[in-house]
């Protein structure tokens, strides 16, 4: 039977954790790209989708071309981090269906259904833009993600090749300057945003 994290492991991920503006000057490795991905790949998504497509920015030349691509208070940010990731969704998802979720033909759920299929992904790459954060900070690293950006600059300037690829968010990636943070903002008690029937 599974067993409650304990407190260090819960401040690590969810309670003193935050979301990051500056890195240290500290390197981050291919092999902690993996297994991020190697965590963040078993959260549940819907019928095992799985449709996020990951494009990690590690060059300076990925890094300016994304940058380009951000609001202006994000550029920086995206300069500076060690590395920064694309997660994008993969609209055509329901093609991998047969082998990810071998239990039904999940694949037919989706093949007329443009709106439903869109919806999904959507939905289901946006969980696993959760999962990433998680991970991330399961394995000692910080991120900083982010909507402040241009999707269709983006989608053009990383993923005109993969037109079935569409970018949902953006995150940095690295060890966490606490310089670099504001204080954190309110997180309202149960009874403000909870009810129980």
């Amino acid at each position: 039977m599974s067993q409650p994290l304990d407190d260090a492991a819960l401040d690590q991920i969810f309670r003193t954790a935050r979301s990051y503006n500056g890195y240290l000057d500290k390197p981050v490795s291919i092999e902690q790209l993996h297994a991020i991905w190697d965590l963040m790949k078993m959260g549940p998504t819907s019928a095992n989708q799985l449709p996020a497509r990951l494009i990690w920015c590690t060059s300076a030349e990925a890094k300016e071309k994304l940058a380009g691509c951000v609001s202006p208070g994000n550029a920086a940010k995206v300069r500076a981090a060690p590395v920064s990731v694309i997660i994008a969704m993969d609209t055509q998802f329901h093609e991998q269906l047969p082998w990810l979720f071998p239990h039904a033909d999940a694949r037919a759920w989706f093949v007329e259904n443009q709106p439903l299929r869109e919806r999904s992904a959507f939905l289901n790459t946006t969980l696993q833009g959760a999962y990433f954060i998680v991970a991330t900070r399961a394995l000692g690293l910080d991120t900083g993600p982010m909507t402040g950006f241009n999707p269709a600059a983006v989608d053009e300037a990383f993923l005109a090749d993969t037109p079935d690829l569409k970018s949902v968010l953006l995150s940095t990636l690295g060890y966490g300057d606490p310089a670099s943070i504001f204080a954190r903002s309110p997180r309202p008690d149960f009874a403000t945003f909870n009810s129980i029937t």
